[in-house]
């Protein structure tokens, strides 16, 4: 436990800082930018994490909502009451993760529709031989042939926006206390553990995909949807009155409160 804790307050000490918050979404640019110029100027040889078959893809990157959406939601349930007490509330903020599973879905259909009606299908990753009458990818797919299309990087804006995300609800930490014999207190160390070393997963392999894979106009616009998604989220509505808000800055309960200590 006591490693545990060590690695929950080097996290918060880092993540949880307002300067990360405020620089993560230009970190993700630049990242992208120079990932992108080494791919085309300066290619690096084969890796594993060039495979798209890695652990990393495979199991996390393919799964990158889901595994956000299932530790942001105790962390969000847990730490929100503790700070506010209200039910109401809590619900209220959790509808966040709502939002982002709709900013996901409409995000990758709409990809896949971009590449689709941009689409033809060749005998070869080569672009050689032009097979007429397959109308769609998976029928392409079917019939032993390569779908070519505008590829907007599914990976580039679900990364930066799980990222982003995750920085934002983790600015709760700020003001959340909780007596370290306590249950709770064991369970929010954990969910911040958790939470920390995904976010560094998914900063990881963003740069892996800007280093290995798309064409840098395709990584540009995956990169521009996950900040719209953040920006028109938490910079834009979340500050209206009518929307599920922010994370709450301070605490409204009365309670004897020790916090994480070094």
């Amino acid at each position: 436990m006591e490693h545990l804790e060590r690695c929950a307050w080097f996290l918060r000490g880092t993540l949880v800082r307002a300067a990360v918050r405020r620089y993560l979404p230009w970190a993700l640019v630049a990242s992208m930018v120079a990932g992108s110029f080494v791919k085309e100027f300066s290619p690096l040889p084969e890796s594993y994490l060039s495979n798209k078959r890695n652990v990393l893809n495979v199991y996390f990157v393919k799964l990158a909502w889901a595994w956000t959406f299932c530790l942001l939601l105790p962390f969000i349930a847990l730490t929100n009451y503790l700070l506010t007490g209200k039910a109401s509330l809590v619900v209220r903020r959790l509808s966040t993760l709502l939002v982002g599973t709709a900013i996901w879905y409409v995000c990758t259909a709409l990809f896949s529709s971009i590449e689709h009606y941009t689409g033809s299908c060749y005998q070869s990753p080569a672009l050689d031989g032009l097979r007429k009458g397959l109308q769609s990818k998976p029928q392409c797919q079917q019939e032993g042939g390569f779908w070519h299309g505008f590829d907007i990087s599914g990976h580039s804006f679900l990364l930066a926006f799980c990222a982003l995300m995750i920085v934002e609800e983790m600015a709760v930490l700020h003001a959340v206390r909780t007596e370290r014999t306590h249950f709770l207190h064991m369970a929010v160390t954990a969910l911040v553990v958790a939470l920390g070393l995904l976010t560094c997963v998914w900063l990881w392999m963003f740069l892996c995909t800007a280093v290995y894979f798309h064409d840098f106009s395709q990584k540009v616009f995956g990169t521009m949807f996950g900040l719209l998604g953040w920006y028109g989220t938490y910079r834009f509505w979340y500050q209206k009155p009518f929307s599920p808000g922010l994370p709450p800055q301070s605490s409204s309960l009365n309670v004897k409160q020790d916090g994480y200590k070094k």
